[in-house]
């Protein structure tokens, strides 16, 4: 019922209210200038589609149960993060926008028990919304924490030698004064966050890329992608350039499952080459 309702909000979200159209067909032209108008329109509007699916998904994330969402939301490699945490070590894994980040909160479902598992989140300006997403995002069992308090509460659990496992959806776009660090992804020089890098290599974490495809329609498969052995050895923005590296991978694989919507390259330079 979700997906009728879904294939009929296509064509008034697209043809009618034109939901942020103008910025998705600059994002998708200028990140896939090999592409022709057809082809970009093609992405666009399964882009669109799907975006639907996911609003929908992530409303019925707040009914789903435990036993559901497993079926629905896989993970791949899960043993490789418990065998970390059993050692002893915390986690901080790598999230984009992509798939469905939502219903990536199940997560905790799939690591051994006991463990702490955080989400690091932007806080919502309205407060009702945001009592609505805290409830929907922590009812697989995980905590949600408020990105500037992100090193607060990673010390308090250090200092009480608790184990963890952190997803940081590191994609977003710094603001103006904040970009310091720039790395070419989608064919643009692109601001990005280094906060999850210095957390990773401040507290000795282990740092892992999460993977997702679509299967079908809504069932996902998400593996966990080890992206070094020794994060602590790597130079500086090292780390966060794999992590780019393999969410454009992931991207170019499936493009219409990315968000593009958010303006995420309004502090980037388009580059003048195709890498």
């Amino acid at each position: 019922m979700l997906y009728a309702l879904s294939d009929g909000l296509f064509y008034p979200l697209y043809y009618v209210v034109r939901y942020r159209r103008r910025i998705v067909r600059r994002n998708l032209t200028e990140s896939f200038p090999e592409k022709g108008l057809p082809q970009i329109k093609e992405i666009e509007k399964k882009f669109y589609r799907f975006f639907i699916d996911i609003t929908l998904e992530s409303c019925k994330l707040a009914s789903m149960s435990p036993a559901e969402i497993r079926q629905r939301m896989r993970f791949v490699n899960a043993e490789a993060v418990n065998e970390r945490v059993r050692q002893g070590k915390s986690v901080s894994v790598y999230i984009g926008h992509y798939g469905n980040w939502e219903w990536v909160s199940s997560m905790p479902l799939w690591l051994e028990k006991n463990i702490t598992g955080i989400q690091i989140y932007h806080k919502l300006r309205n407060p009702n919304m945001e009592r609505l997403m805290m409830h929907i995002r922590e009812r697989m069992g995980g905590i949600c924490v408020e990105m500037h308090k992100t090193a607060r509460r990673i010390t308090e659990l250090a200092n009480r030698h608790e184990v963890c496992v952190i997803g940081f959806i590191a994609d977003q776009s710094p603001k103006k004064r904040e970009a310091h660090h720039f790395l070419p992804f989608l064919h643009h020089k692109t601001p990005v966050l280094t906060g999850t890098e210095k957390i990773i290599k401040h507290y000795g974490f282990e740092a892992f890329y999460l993977d997702v495809r679509r299967e079908k329609r809504g069932y996902y498969e998400a593996e966990f992608i080890p992206l070094h052995e020794n994060p602590q050895s790597l130079p500086d923005f090292e780390l966060t350039s794999l992590y780019f590296r393999h969410l454009e991978q992931t991207i170019r694989r499936c493009p219409e499952l990315y968000l593009w919507t958010h303006n995420r390259f309004k502090h980037a330079e388009k580059l003048e080459t195709i890498n």
